[in-house]
Formats: C-alpha cells, sequence, structure tokens
C-alpha cells in the first residue's frame, strides 16, 4: 500500500511537462520550471541505470561462472538504459528548436529561434 504523501512533497512535485513546447521563455517562474522537470527527469535516468548497474555487479558476484546465463535479463535492461543515461542539461533545447517526427516547421526568416514564431500563410 503506497505512504501518503506529505504537503512539503506534494509541493515540491513537478506540476509541468519535461518539454519547452509551449513555455514563454519571457515568463521566468514557467522557464525555470520547464527547465527543472527536463533535468529533473535526466536525473531519473541516470539514477535507474545506476541501481541497474549495482544490481548487476551483485548477479555478477553472485552468480560467479553462471552470470552469462543468470544475469542476462538484468544486463539487457542495462544496455537499455545506458543509451539514455546521459545529463544533457537544457541549453541546446532553449536555443535550438527540433520538431518532432512529421512535423513541418517555417520560421520567419530573421527570427531567433528563441521566439518560435511560425509562419502562417
Amino acid at each position: 500500500m503506497p505512504t501518503p504523501e506529505s504537503a512539503m512533497f506534494l509541493a515540491k512535485k513537478p506540476r509541468v511537462a519535461a518539454t519547452f513546447d509551449g513555455v514563454d521563455y519571457d515568463d521566468d517562474i514557467a522557464f525555470k520550471a520547464a527547465q527543472d522537470a527536463i533535468l529533473r527527469e535526466q536525473w531519473i535516468r541516470v539514477m535507474m541505470a545506476r541501481l541497474v548497474r549495482d544490481e548487476l555487479g551483485k548477479c555478477y558476484r553472485r552468480e560467479g561462472n553462471n552470470h552469462l546465463e543468470k544475469c542476462g535479463r538484468l544486463r539487457e535492461r542495462y544496455f537499455e538504459l545506458l543509451a539514455h543515461a546521459k545529463i544533457k542539461g537544457t541549453l541546446f533545447q532553449q536555443q535550438n528548436f527540433v520538431p518532432k517526427e512529421g512535423e513541418e516547421v517555417d520560421y520567419v526568416k530573421g527570427d531567433s529561434p528563441r521566439s518560435r514564431k511560425r509562419v502562417t500563410d
């Protein structure tokens, strides 16, 4: 059964998505909240990879010669997490707009990528 969350924990819980999509860069509070959410997600991925790595090390020591058979599930999970377990920061996402797959975006010539204004025809 989950434990009840305290008011202090709920106050610090992020309320924004971990992306700069739709964030007004002139609103410092919203910008900082998005930045914190992105960094929090990156740290969560790093810590998950670290936990799996520790369990994998324990399994290697415990199983000895049979580690290839017994620890295969942990090894595969660690390799999956390792591909995304990097602290990249937020500067690239702040300065460059990378469209999602299948999305075509045209910008007004001379606009800064920071403003992210789209051309309306």
